[in-house]
């Protein structure tokens, strides 16, 4: 257990505590949020030079799931605020002193997917856009999102070109009301919007420069953690937190079962079923926990011998990734189905577990279809084009 991962557990029991509040304002509370920048979880992906840990992948996976295991959206938050400042040490260093020179805690938001239009002006780019699903928005104080370059129209560019930039917090407005679901309420995943924002030059960065491991040989960053593949280390957060929040269905169940006695007179310790189903959803937990954390040790090996981490491989370590994450919450099901009538009640943490998991599975880092295809297809020797190579 790092040295992260062991503060962040002596405020197990307030995040917890915290989580139907949350769940109520459609936000992390104050409380749990200053617990994050307190414990440091989202500075362990952050360059040392900037007050940042520069921790193993896995530590910081391992983390994020602890706190999901906590509370579900406090973990959320944690695994995705916490991968951006990773990719913030590939910036001009003007960028990077902009967001860190007085506060290295300073968090930013998100979200990639290029919504809105940058048109190229004079020093930089005009931007405007709508962008959906900035989780932990209400404690950012910049935000990292994905933008098409455009003509001087405002239309995208043919061929696209995607670029990620960033914006301090007086360039954006938060839409309040954009944030009403079943799941995940506490992440207050909150629409941007953004109208004639300058950004300079310096606070942009090509998209494919990220994706295909030239950003971070470009801004000398020559540690092990920036060369890491970006199509492990983003979803890594994601799928970790998600697993967390299945580890914490389970806990959840097993204390609420413990002394259950079912209508029928019935004790769970004596039904063999019930049983049989826990210890089926436990592994099944557990085999998801294991198979993201042995992809992330095996390329952090070939990444620290300075070995590529080739396309198969990224699709495979995808294609884990993404069964894990659907492994586990088939597993929450399982049990939440035997939990009885008492894990219905919104006084009862079971039901936010249950409805954290499935919103987390709906992220699109989640869906199963291309990346089978891909991992599958390379395999039997192809070669995935298009959509089929996207976030490997």
């Amino acid at each position: 257990m790092g040295q992260v991962h062991e503060r962040i557990e002596q405020y197990a029991d307030e995040i917890r505590a915290n989580g139907a509040e949350g769940d109520r304002l459609m936000r992390l509370t104050d409380a749990s949020a200053k617990r994050l920048r307190e414990s440091g979880v989202i500075r362990m992906l952050q360059p040392k030079d900037h007050g940042g840990l520069e921790s193993h992948p896995r530590e910081f996976a391992e983390t994020a799931m602890a706190i999901g295991a906590m509370d579900g959206a406090t973990g959320w938050v944690s695994g995705i605020v916490g991968v951006h400042p990773w990719e913030l040490a590939f910036f001009d260093p003007r960028a990077q002193e902009e967001v860190w020179g007085e506060d290295p805690d300073t968090w930013m938001a998100s979200p990639y997917a290029p919504m809105g239009v940058a048109v190229p002006t004079d020093g930089g780019y005009v931007l405007n856009g709508r962008w959906s699903f900035s989780s932990g928005t209400d404690h950012c104080q910049w935000v990292m999102i994905g933008a098409m370059v455009g003509n001087p129209d405002g239309k995208p560019q043919m061929p696209p070109k995607i670029l990620h930039v960033l914006l301090p917090r007086s360039d954006y407005d938060i839409d309040q009301d954009s944030w009403d679901v079943v799941g995940l309420r506490g992440t207050g995943s909150k629409d941007l919007i953004v109208k004639d924002a300058f950004i300079p030059t310096h606070r942009t960065l090509e998209a494919a420069k990220v994706f295909d491991g030239t950003a971070p040989k470009e801004a000398g960053r020559t540690q092990t953690l920036y060369n890491f593949p970006f199509s492990c280390i983003f979803p890594l957060g994601i799928t970790s937190s998600l697993i967390g929040i299945a580890e914490g269905a389970l806990a959840c169940h097993l204390n609420a079962q413990r002394e259950r006695i079912t209508v029928s007179g019935t004790a769970i310790k004596d039904d063999p079923y019930v049983l049989f189903a826990i210890g089926e959803a436990a592994a099944e937990i557990a085999a998801s926990r294991a198979a993201i954390l042995e992809t992330v040790d095996r390329f952090w090996d070939l990444t620290d011998r300075g070995k590529e981490v080739t396309f198969e491989q990224r699709a495979i370590g995808r294609r884990t990734q993404t069964a894990a994450a659907w492994r586990a919450v088939r597993a929450v099901d399982e049990i939440f189905a035997r939990s009885g009538g008492g894990a219905l009640q919104m006084k009862t943490p079971m039901q936010r577990f249950w409805r954290d998991a499935h919103a987390g599975l709906s992220h699109a880092i989640h869906v199963p279809g291309s990346i089978f295809h891909s991992s599958a297809l390379t395999q039997l020797g192809g070669e995935p084009q298009g959509a089929h190579r996207a976030m490997i």
